[in-house]
């Protein structure tokens, strides 16, 4: 009759119309389900109370966007318009090359001018530290100053400065190079201290260590040595222990030469980038006397004159301890001089200049544990300055040096778990050893996963 009526093309339009027509029908009555199941019924579950509770839903969800489109809005906006300063945009930028991290390290307040008519000093002067610390120790007995026979507890002390580094890749050679302080002293049963603060804003540069060594006998009686060691230095043989029982009857060992001090005055005798330091009355004396040339301004200035006119093939600049080490020695050997061990038989500090080339041939000819030219025990980088803005030396020839060195020791570290760098100069690793369902069988080649000198004394009581 339709048909008749209406024509064959039309009812079959009207029927294809009331099709989509259930078809849409049913995908609203799902959506309604859905969201009753994602959003939850109404109060009392009934369709207007729904209705409300979706409406909420989006409202809210439309309010949480909006800040973050009209954020979006402000800062195209501005940064069209051109009408922000360079301060607001840093504050509000997401991308951390772009924000000026000096804006986070501004000094608080005004800092106190020291009085240029005081003498200087690290501190109180004390007299009687020996007694004080054997005092302490008879009435700490759970902190010996000795770990075992011919072991005395160390502490190893490092730093760097409180601002990050004056250049980008800086920041990531100190923590390599903290990094591989904290492996030699975890094999060796020795503690460390990292500092990031200057103790003495007078002590700037060369002489920060001094307020901080200082500080540190001070505060740990129980440790036997102190170890400094400048953050451009890194251990390069892992398994080499220092032969403590050679210095029984010493207070101070560096790396050194005794012709070259005291019949030479050479400035570079020796090194203080890493030396050992016996925690006493004698330590906090050498202090007191190594501390005077230090106050920066013109103390420091005049000192500078004194050592570069005294001491041979000294450049002209401000007093460094170095120097100044130097120039104590040898004017006033009879005071000092027995007491201080000038170590040359291994590399307490080692020169990187005539080493890391070497590495290689090293590693062919000898082993780990020698501690000397044939496997240095420490790599000092002096005068490339990773920190800094300019050094002594090209930068590309001391970084890929720096990442040569930190490889050769890493790969002692790498070797107990059985990896290796695939080169010196590479940052990947390589498997050496394949894994085994038998590990506590595998031999450590170096005897650095357990080594004997980790050991801790055992109390009587146990």
């Amino acid at each position: 009759m339709l048909e008749r009526c209406m024509g064959t093309q039309r009812v079959r339009q009207i029927q294809r119309a009331i099709h989509q027509s259930k078809v849409t029908f049913l995908c609203l009555f799902l959506t309604v389900v859905v969201l009753r199941g994602t959003i939850g019924a109404g109060k009392f579950g009934t369709p207007e109370q729904d209705f409300n509770d979706i409406r909420e839903h989006f409202y809210a969800h439309r309010k949480r966007v909006e800040p973050h489109r009209v954020l979006e809005e402000v800062q195209t906006t501005t940064s069209t318009n051109g009408d922000t300063s360079n301060e607001d945009s840093n504050k509000n930028t997401n991308n951390y090359e772009q924000f000026d991290v000096s804006k986070l390290f501004v000094d608080e307040g005004v800092q106190e001018k020291p009085d240029p008519n005081k003498p200087y000093s690290l501190g109180p002067k004390i007299s009687d530290w020996d007694q004080q610390r054997a005092e302490w120790l008879k009435n700490n007995p759970n902190f010996p100053n000795f770990l075992g026979p011919n072991k005395p507890r160390v502490l190893l002390v490092t730093g760097s400065a409180p601002k990050p580094c004056e250049n980008p890749v800086g920041d990531h050679y100190l923590l390599k190079s903290i990094k591989n302080k904290i492996d030699y002293c975890r094999l060796h049963g020795i503690e460390i201290f990292y500092n990031m603060a200057l103790l003495d804003a007078e002590m700037a540069g060369f002489w920060a260590k001094l307020p901080l060594i200082r500080k540190m006998l001070l505060s740990h009686p129980e440790i036997e040595f102190l170890w400094w060691m400048d953050s451009d230095a890194m251990f390069t043989d892992m398994a080499f222990e220092i032969p403590w029982e050679r210095y029984k009857d010493h207070n101070l060992v560096m790396h050194g030469w005794n012709e070259m001090i005291y019949d030479e005055k050479n400035w570079i005798g020796l090194n203080t980038g890493s030396f050992l330091l016996r925690n006493g009355q004698w330590a906090l004396d050498l202090l007191d006397a190594w501390a005077p040339m230090g106050p920066k301004g013109k103390i420091r200035d005049e000192a500078g004159k004194v050592l570069t006119r005294e001491l041979k093939g000294r450049p002209v600049f401000e007093a460094d301890d170095q120097s100044a080490m130097v120039y104590l020695l040898v004017t006033q050997r009879d005071k000092w001089g027995e007491k201080v061990y000038l170590e040359n038989h291994y590399y307490l500090h080692g020169y990187w200049g005539i080493l890391v080339d070497r590495y290689e041939e090293m590693i062919e000819n000898y082993h780990p544990g020698l501690g000397d030219h044939r496997w240095p025990l420490v790599t000092h980088f002096v005068g490339c300055k990773p920190c800094g803005k300019f050094g002594d030396y090209p930068v590309e020839r001391c970084l890929r040096q720096m990442d040569r060195a930190f490889n050769f020791g890493d790969n002692q570290i790498l070797n107990m778990y059985g990896f290796t760098h695939r080169s010196l100069g590479s940052k990947k690793v390589k498997r050496v050893r394949n894994e085994t369902s038998t590990p506590l069988e595998v031999k450590d080649e170096l005897g650095l996963l357990h080594p004997a000198f980790k050991a801790v004394k055992v109390s009587a009581s146990l």
